[in-house]
């Protein structure tokens, strides 16, 4: 059965890692993504290791590029945007990251593309947005979560502001919010016949993911610093370290999960002061002290009896490997280009009438163009024509 965006068509002009995710996504969902590369500079996620031993292709690049078709184009070359314009004709959305500019210098910005299609949804999606003072900075991810204010109430008072393993400027306030954002435009197109430009910004989107500290701040309430509230160390919440060096997260908020971790620690008489105690500094270290005093194996078997919010600090790898996460099928098996097949990570989404696709890992760089171009009517003549003018790299 199709997936649930079978028949939407999307011309991808991003690189790095968070507009590809967020149009990785699309494609799961059974979009027909077209992924417009550049001939002769490599994309970073194609050239980092580790590499499959099988194609020679980077996972990055396998995993990123999975489910979409790739075209090389050369957008200084005239044909190369002629060819650009052709394919915004026939698609419903194009989604580009470049900063602010850059695609009008190509002919190929919204004002221009929107000429050509009306109906186009067109995402920018970029590090501070279209307008503002920063709106032509460079950045990265540790770069917007540093001025989005959460680095400033996270990490630890002797530490200060910690790096976390994950890309959360890129996936959560960049790729998720575009996909969100996309997608509304698509619905909204439905009804009025109109697309429109939708833009993302990496800051905005972690601005957003402030959450309940920022609607705190905007109502009048205090600055929070680091192991200073609820949620980021300054209560029983937080992660204990056992005897052996591995770690358990005791996120037990509500009283009856705090009392079942109470018990399991074998110091009931704590459940009375709860999460957030006036005197959390002390109960927090009689609590490292008995965590310490057991393994990490003994705590989970003591917590796998328990309801008490209480789990153990895993690797990757064993993450990858629980009983849970395999039933869940958040790891999938995705076919590669010349035979056999890759495991990726999946798009967690699960639908009940319109299932997933994950038709193959991605390939390298240009590697349909000529199936695009001739789809497009262009004979082969012409697509020789194109390759000796430069078009393509």
């Amino acid at each position: 059965m199709p997936g649930p965006l079978a028949g939407l068509k999307v011309l991808d002009f991003t690189t790095l890692l968070p507009g590809p995710f967020a149009t990785m996504m699309i494609a799961d969902m059974g979009a027909d993504v077209i992924r417009i590369a550049s001939g002769s500079r490599p994309d970073l996620v194609a050239i980092h290791p580790p590499f499959i031993a099988e194609t020679g292709l980077s996972t990055n690049l396998a995993y990123l590029c999975r489910g979409k078709r790739s075209i090389a184009l050369n957008l200084k070359n005239e044909s190369a945007v002629n060819i650009a314009r052709k394919l915004i004709e026939r698609s419903d959305v194009l989604v580009e990251q470049f900063r602010p500019g850059v695609m009008a210098s190509f002919g190929l910005d919204y004002e221009n593309a929107s000429r050509i299609n009306p109906s186009l949804v067109y995402c920018s999606l970029t590090g501070y947005g279209q307008k503002g003072p920063l709106s032509e900075r460079a950045g990265h991810d540790i770069n917007y979560l540093a001025l989005s204010g959460l680095m400033g109430y996270s990490g630890r008072v002797a530490e200060g502001p910690a790096l976390t393993g994950m890309q959360i400027a890129d996936l959560a306030g960049g790729s998720l919010h575009a996909v969100v954002g996309i997608l509304a435009a698509v619905i909204a197109r439905s009804s009025t016949g109109k697309g429109q430009h939708v833009d993302v910004a990496m800051l905005d989107g972690v601005m957003a993911c402030n959450g309940l500290v920022g609607s705190a701040i905007l109502a009048g309430g205090r600055n929070p610093g680091r192991e200073d509230t609820l949620l980021n160390g300054g209560s029983l919440y937080d992660f204990y370290e056992t005897k052996d060096g591995g770690h358990i997260s005791v996120g037990s908020l509500e009283p009856k999960f705090f009392s079942a971790f109470c018990e399991g620690i074998g110091r009931p008489d704590l459940a009375e002061g709860g999460i957030h105690p006036p005197n959390v500094q002390e109960v927090k270290e009689e609590v490292r002290r008995i965590v310490k005093s057991k393994t990490l194996r003994e705590w989970e078997e003591t917590f796998s009896k328990r309801d008490a919010c209480v789990e153990p600090v895993l690797s990757l790898k064993e993450a990858l490997n629980r009983p849970h996460v395999r039933e869940r099928e958040c790891v999938v098996e995705v076919p590669l280009p010349k035979g056999g097949t890759v495991r990726q990570l999946a798009t967690p989404i699960k639908f009940s009438q319109t299932p997933l696709q994950y038709s193959g890992s991605g390939d390298r760089a240009g590697a349909h163009t000529v199936e695009v171009l001739e789809e497009l009517g262009y004979t082969k003549d012409d697509i020789n024509g194109f390759d000796r003018a430069g078009a393509f790299s």
